[in-house]
């Protein structure tokens, strides 16, 4: 017979995953500070009873772990390997760097690649960073930039996008009883997600300025300097060491990194069709809402390495053992983001142990009165809570019920509007988190050093935040898309500009007293 823990349905079930970011940021030490978080979760599991935190830890743990994302992990990263050893990847950096002739172009292209990659978020953080490392390298963009813009095209592009693993998601988290159905839902709240329309504006528009603030600045004068890392990124500067040594050695061409990227997109796609249409679907979009996205994605991972040994092995590009020897290496190069994505997993199932939905669902209780300001407290709870747990999905299942079941037959409108504040505010508290899996992905797809991506990206999306927190005020009056969108833009560009004259005052004071001392 199972013990319920005291501290099941309370405020203390926040508290190991608030640990977990307090001392990652302040330690820089991520693999100890989640493992903290997920031990004191553990605790409070088991009542603090030695051995039942023994056995919470580790079945906690076995029982958390997504095996499927794995071996998609595993897979990506042979492609990845496979991709830098035949010279595909030095090939397309080559064509690249001939057309991408600017700062500008090569992360427009980044951007544009984000975009079109928007089947899934994990697909697009790992494949964005290993096509556009060796261009970006070259035109001397930080690896922190670099990865901010992975990160900023992975999940609010997914979330925007009606054929995604995210739509299919949310759809799932809908209930029956709504009187919109869960795609139908969906398509409805992509104008009002304030947060991943803001978050695209806002990439673009700090490309097309030059713009760069706080931390970021840093990194990016560094990296004008030859230094693209900064810090805390030792296995990284190896690991590029030698891509570039290989580059140099390896004749490949455009084809054998273009041809295995259309294959393993295309194959994903065909996945999710065939098992949306297996689970009962009537129609293409019907299917996507009803795929399974993680079988899909191992099914063209397997697809796209059976298509590169065909590719590659006939015309000697590269040998049978390296050929082979490049799933090893792709798993030791995914071994840091599987480690932080075990230990987020488990902490996500303490959070679950511990019943943190039952404590937001109880929290949650709002007067009439208060009704339009509804989508602002749902975004700022599911930014919390996302921030907290990691997860944007356990926040939709967690959050879209409880404000559905709010509007659901009374006001429909309203209900697509708090929903979309869900999801936004989801997908941004994901956004910022240490232990969130896109994040970590990012970081690996970027080869960044993780804390030094979380903290470059938590300035840039703390400003869309605030944004977000005074449109969804006037979502909540106006009930109207193309309104509130228009004025948060305004906004956005506003203090956008403001912090650019600001930046370009500060960095002339500095030239100008540099000048003055050299003197």
């Amino acid at each position: 017979m199972e013990t319920v823990s005291m501290f099941f349905g309370t405020w203390w079930s926040l508290v190991p995953p608030v640990l977990a970011i307090a001392l990652a940021l302040i330690t820089k030490e991520v693999y100890l500070s989640l493992f903290c978080g997920v031990l004191l979760g553990a605790l409070f599991s088991a009542n603090f009873a030695p051995w039942n935190t023994f056995d919470t830890l580790f079945t906690t743990m076995t029982g958390s772990i997504n095996l499927n994302i794995i071996i998609f992990d595993v897979l990506l990263g042979m492609i990845i390997v496979l991709m830098s050893k035949c010279g595909g990847t030095a090939a397309y950096g080559s064509w690249a760097s001939k057309h991408l002739k600017t700062r500008k172009s090569s992360l427009f292209a980044t951007v544009g690649l984000g975009i079109l990659i928007f089947v899934d978020d994990y697909f697009n953080c790992l494949t964005v960073g290993s096509v556009m490392r060796p261009v970006t390298d070259k035109h001397k963009i930080s690896r922190a930039k670099l990865a901010y813009i992975i990160d900023a095209t992975a999940a609010p592009v997914c979330i925007i996008a009606p054929i995604s693993s995210w739509a299919a998601a949310v759809n799932s988290y809908v209930p029956e009883d709504s009187s919109l159905t869960g795609f139908q839902l969906f398509l409805s709240t992509i104008p009002f997600n304030l947060y991943a329309l803001l978050t695209i504006f806002m990439v673009l528009f700090i490309i097309a300025t030059n713009l760069d603030f706080g931390l970021m600045k840093k990194h990016e004068e560094n990296a004008a300097k030859g230094d693209l890392f900064t810090s805390g990124a030792e296995e990284f500067r190896e690991l590029a060491e030698e891509e570039r040594k290989a580059a140099a050695t390896v004749k490949g061409h455009v084809i054998d990194l273009v041809l295995p990227m259309a294959v393993l997109i295309g194959s994903a796609v065909f996945g999710m069709i065939y098992t949306g249409f297996l689970g009962g679907a009537t129609g293409v979009v019907d299917a996507f809402a009803n795929c399974d996205a993680e079988m899909s994605l191992i099914f063209a991972t397997i697809v796209t390495v059976v298509f590169m040994a065909f590719l590659y092995l006939p015309r000697k590009v590269i040998s049978f053992k390296d050929f082979m020897q490049a799933l090893p290496e792709g798993a030791k190069m995914m071994i840091p983001a599987i480690l932080i994505l075990t230990f987020a997993w488990t902490l996500k199932g303490m959070g679950d142990n511990l019943g943190i939905s039952e404590f937001i669902n109880t929290s949650v209780t709002l007067t009439s009165g208060m009704a339009v300001f509804v989508p602002m407290i749902m975004f700022c709870i599911a930014v919390f809570l996302a921030f907290s747990t990691g997860t944007s999905w356990g926040t939709f299942a967690i959050l879209v019920p409880i404000v559905i079941s709010m509007f659901n037959h009374v006001d429909e409108q309203m209900m697509i509007v708090a929903v979309s504040a869900v999801l936004a505010g989801a997908v941004c508290g994901d956004h910022v988190s240490p232990i969130s899996d896109t994040t970590i992905m990012s970081s690996a797809g970027a080869q960044c050093n993780h804390l030094n991506h979380v903290q470059t990206q938590m300035q840039y999306a703390v400003i869309v935040a605030v944004v977000c927190v005074l449109g969804y005020i006037i979502a909540g009056v106006t009930k109207n898309w193309w309104l509130t969108l228009i004025i948060c833009i305004a906004i956005l560009t506003l203090v956008l500009m403001v912090i650019r004259k600001y930046s370009d005052r500060g960095r002339a004071e500095k030239a100008s007293f540099s000048g003055t001392r050299g003197k």
